[in-house]
């Protein structure tokens, strides 16, 4: 799945960078971005081997959480907790990310009948 592999590397590159965070926000923002990174590939996995009618919850989901993800680093990169060039890295491989992201969720939407996405 290239939406996999696409948010796989931008997650290692957010590894190569943590170590480097200075040690006030490197457990508290820094864990919270990790963490947000980790359940997001963790829900495009489980979306990809669910049935039609759980993946437009799941793929939603993973979409709400990458919306945090981007808010956190955005706030990371004011606090100079990321400095201009790593957070351009990020934001570019994001930007990619969303725009597959938001194509999936728009496809299901598409071939899902109205009453299965509103869960009736």
């Amino acid at each position: 799945m290239p939406i996999l592999q696409k948010t796989t590397t931008a997650y290692k590159l957010w590894r190569s960078f943590l170590p480097h965070i200075p040690r006030l926000s490197r457990y508290t923002l820094g864990a919270k971005i990790d963490t947000l990174f980790a359940e997001i590939v963790e829900l495009i996995l489980q979306a990809g081997y669910s049935s039609r009618d759980r993946k437009i919850e799941t793929v939603n989901r993973a979409s709400i959480k990458f919306d945090a993800l981007k808010f956190f680093l955005q706030v990371a990169w004011e606090m100079k907790v990321l400095d201009n060039k790593k957070y351009a890295q990020l934001s570019m491989l994001l930007a990619e990310i969303g725009r597959m992201l938001g194509g999936w969720l728009k496809d299901l939407k598409k071939e899902t009948p109205p009453n299965l996405i509103r869960g009736e």
